[in-house]
């Protein structure tokens, strides 16, 4: 709507409504406001580097890092691939890390540091747990409170030299970034639902989330271990939908994800993902 003013001058000049003015502003106050929110939680992420270690597992390959304490199974399947990481408990945060992204790169500077490919950095996300090995002083590389990372070989051959087995690190967790959707894996029973939350992009990792029915409401999740969340429901032969809010606070409703003639041990795919 506009208004008609009439000036001095024969001749009609339209002006925008207060209303319309009012509107165009609040819309650039909400996108400006989004736009803070995810800048300031990509600032969070990309926190100053810290000082750890890391060594490899899994072969040259690295199919012996499939699986793992975050229950994911195939790496690839998952979303994850080759270059991933088995976190020591001060990082791994009984589970809570799952899906993260650190930016490795080997410091030259430390005891260690001549098996170092300088200049070469790489991104894994955490997988799996490197647990305490107490046969070993201080419970070795994994031992308690110290940050390491157990990596993949190709991952871990991309920043350090094979014979040197272990390596000092600077790292720092980073935004994640995901091909596709966020995916679900469906696990548990008749009575219990068991649900795998895989491929997150942006924090990478789950910090709640929530499950409907068709004939159900919004049911609160519990984190089970690794990245598996569980509710005791029966949703046996309903329509399932999700909500997940990302560890950077992000939430998303994932609707009709799953129909109602889902089985036990598939996956679905949807078609959104965090930006952070």
């Amino acid at each position: 709507m506009h208004h008609l003013i009439l000036t001095n001058t024969p001749r009609l000049i339209l002006t925008p409504s207060s209303t319309h003015r009012s509107s165009f502003t609040a819309m650039a106050y909400k996108s400006l406001l989004i736009l803070c929110t995810i800048l300031a939680a990509c600032l969070a992420l990309a926190m100053a580097q810290s000082q750890g270690t890391a060594t490899f597992y899994g072969g040259a390959d690295g199919s012996g890092t499939m699986g793992g304490a975050c229950g994911y199974d195939n790496l690839y399947n998952a979303g994850y691939g080759v270059n991933n990481a088995a976190l020591s408990q001060t990082l791994f945060n009984d589970g809570a890390s799952c899906g993260q992204c650190y930016l490795i790169t080997c410091d030259p500077s430390r005891s260690g540091g001549q098996y170092c490919k300088v200049g070469n950095s790489i991104t894994v996300t955490a997988t799996n747990l490197c647990p305490a090995n107490y046969a070993l002083p201080n419970g070795g590389w994994c031992g308690p409170g110290r940050p390491h990372f157990d990596m993949s070989q190709p991952a871990w051959e991309h920043i350090g030299v094979y014979s040197g087995g272990v390596i000092p690190v600077n790292y720092q967790r980073v935004r994640c970034s995901r091909a596709g959707g966020v995916r679900f894996s469906i696990a548990g029973s008749s009575y219990f639902l068991l649900v795998n939350i895989q491929n997150l992009a942006g924090s990478g990792s789950v910090g709640a989330a929530w499950v409907k029915g068709d004939r159900t409401g919004w049911i609160q999740m519990s984190r089970n271990w690794g990245a598996n969340w569980h509710a005791l429901s029966g949703l046996v032969g309903q329509g399932l939908s999700f909500a997940v809010t990302s560890t950077g606070g992000q939430y998303i409703q994932f609707l009709n994800v799953v129909p109602g003639w889902w089985q036990f041990g598939q996956t679905y795919t949807s078609y959104q993902n965090f930006n952070y």
